[in-house]
């Protein structure tokens, strides 16, 4: 069993920068891959960017490249989203993932395990 809680969310002006945290309990070989999704109102939940434990490979939707960066520290077991350049389009709920496999990282199929999410407001 895995559990996330996620904290960080807020409201923020366009051009602002935000940091996600997600923390992480539970088995490790559960949280092999972990991610970040987001639902805006009325919007299907979408990957925003991805990374593997074993070797930090990271994934991102071409709509946050160069914006967002995604970060994991196994120490604290702690996963990370550093937002910069933030825009209205941004506004959504994040929430946290975490899978076992991860052959397709940008999958939402792939995840097991949801955090409830935090709020994130561009405005």
């Amino acid at each position: 069993h895995v559990q996330l809680v996620e904290s960080g969310g807020g409201l923020v002006q366009p051009g602002g920068s935000l940091r996600l945290s997600c923390a992480a309990s539970g088995y490790t070989y559960n949280r092999n891959c972990m991610a970040w999704f987001r639902q805006a109102p009325g919007k299907e939940r979408e990957a925003v960017a991805a990374i593997r434990r074993g070797d930090l490979s990271e994934y991102y939707v071409d709509s946050v490249k160069g914006r967002f960066d995604i970060s994991i520290k196994n120490a604290n077991n702690t996963l990370y989203l550093d937002m910069n350049s933030l825009s209205p389009e941004d506004t959504a709920m994040y929430y946290c993932a975490a899978a076992g496999a991860s052959r397709s990282p940008l999958n939402r199929a792939t995840y097991s395990y949801w955090g409830q999410g935090t709020q994130v407001t561009v405005s």
